[in-house]
């Protein structure tokens, strides 16, 4: 495919292969928000079915949270062309959240609770596996986060099993860049909806993924060497909490 979408594919397989995301043919849920990044992972995961060896079943999962002109059309046309099962579920997180209890830094409260009703629906419709789109530029962030305001190495894990809800998470786009996935979502022309939330996700995260687009200068290549030492040191356990000591 073009537009550089054989190199997100390429370190696709590369996350899925180490972290063995895809080792059975447990039915996966991919979160669908409408952004390039949860598009481009829904064709990608649609594609390597194509090759895999594993017969899993694929199906898109939208979280509404309840804001006005919250449109779900263009995503559900989008898994129709790709024959992919749409499931939706509204919900009134942003009610709560900005309403009810008046949040003035809601972003991670708000990621909390998508989270758990994306497991949910997912459950519900007999999908154990749920695929994330976060990307390299997300994994770094949250690297430099949790070193820079919590004094430890580590970032979320490609794969994490939640007991509770017995529902495996994971995150085949870890070493693909952002900058490949807006180029590949703007000129393949993906049907991107725009965020409804007031709020709009500002706060530390995103001023920390301008720093690392500011360095991008200065170490070309610093994204992947900071991915392949969170591999070198914690393998699949990126978080590193299992070196942490009382």
């Amino acid at each position: 495919m073009r537009y550089g979408f054989n190199e997100i594919e390429k370190r696709m397989k590369q996350a899925i292969a180490r972290h063995q995301m895809i080792a059975d043919e447990t039915p996966i849920m991919v979160g669908l928000s409408g952004g390039k990044d949860s598009l481009a992972l829904l064709l990608a995961l649609k594609r390597f079915f194509i090759i895999s060896k594993f017969k899993y079943q694929l199906a898109a999962g939208h979280v509404s949270l309840g804001f006005p002109n919250d449109d779900i059309g263009r995503m559900r046309q989008f898994c129709d062309d790709l024959e992919i099962p749409f499931f939706w579920q509204k919900t009134q997180i942003g009610e709560l959240i900005f309403e009810l209890r008046e949040e003035t830094n809601p972003c991670s409260l708000c990621a909390k609770m998508r989270r758990g009703a994306l497991n949910a629906l997912a459950r519900e419709h007999g999908y154990k596996k749920v695929a994330l789109a976060h990307h390299q530029d997300d994994a770094v962030a949250t690297l430099l986060l949790n070193l820079f305001f919590e004094g430890r190495i580590g970032s979320f894990k490609p794969v994490t099993y939640l007991d509770r809800s017995d529902i495996t998470v994971i995150r085949p786009f870890i070493y693909v860049p952002e900058q490949q996935i807006s180029y590949f979502a703007r000129k393949a022309e993906l049907p991107v909806s725009a965020s409804n939330c007031p709020h709009n996700c500002l706060g530390k995260r995103q001023q920390m993924q301008a720093i690392i687009a500011a360095l991008e200068d200065l170490a070309p290549r610093g994204k992947d060497r900071a991915t392949a030492a969170l591999d070198r040191l914690f393998g699949g356990d990126w978080d590193g909490r299992q070196e942490e000591r009382p």
